[in-house]
This record gives structure tokens, sequence and C-alpha cells, in this order.
């Protein structure tokens, strides 16, 4: 199960944390990370990590701006957003890949206005 927090409404340029907890089961996790829906459009990956190593893949248009960390300790994995954009604004998923399947946590909106 994955829970989800941090999303909320920010003025351009500011800052935002997303958490996503992880609980149950936490063996066998390959992959943890975050997608997004803009309105209208489709998901999209925002940043991913992965745990056997700690690497991480970013969207161009998050580049430089967001940072995806986890705390192991926590099971849970950080998306900290900088400098944001309205074309940030969507609903937040964070996604957890164990033993070949994705869960999905219940999204977050994140509301960028100028």
């Amino acid at each position: 199960q994955l829970q989800a927090s941090g999303g909320g409404l920010v003025q351009a340029g500011g800052s935002l944390r997303l958490s996503c907890a992880a609980s149950g089961s936490i063996f066998s996790i390959t992959v943890m990370g975050w997608y997004r829906q803009p309105p209208g459009k489709q998901r999209e990956l925002v940043a991913r990590i992965i745990t056997n190593g700690g690497s991480t893949n970013y969207a161009d248009s998050v580049k430089g701006r967001f940072t995806i960390s986890r705390d192991d300790a926590k099971n849970t994995v950080y998306l900290e957003m900088n400098s944001l954009k309205p074309e940030d604004t969507a609903v937040y998923y964070c996604i957890m890949d164990q033993s070949f399947r994705r869960y999905w946590g219940q999204g977050t909106q994140v509301t960028v206005f100028s």
C-alpha cells in the first residue's frame, strides 16, 4: 500500500515536497517514483529511483528543479519540487514496482498559480 501526501496550492516559483510511504510487504521493491497527470492530458513519468544502487531518472521538463530521494528506514520516497511552474499543475501519483507488478498510490493534487 502506498500513501502519498504533500500536495497543495503554491505560487509559481515556490516549492513543495511530496512524500509517499510504502506499507505492508516491502521486499523485492525495485523502483519507486512519481507520475503526474495534468488536466486533460495523459499520465507521464516525472521521476523514478532504482532501489538497488539509487540511480534516478527525470522527465526533461523537471530536470534541475525536482529531486527524488528515498528513506529506506521509513520506506518512503520523496519528491522535492522547486521553482514550480503553472505547467506543473497536475495530480501526482507515486508508484512502486515490486515483484514484477506496479502499484499506484492515490493521487495528490498540486496546483501552481501565477
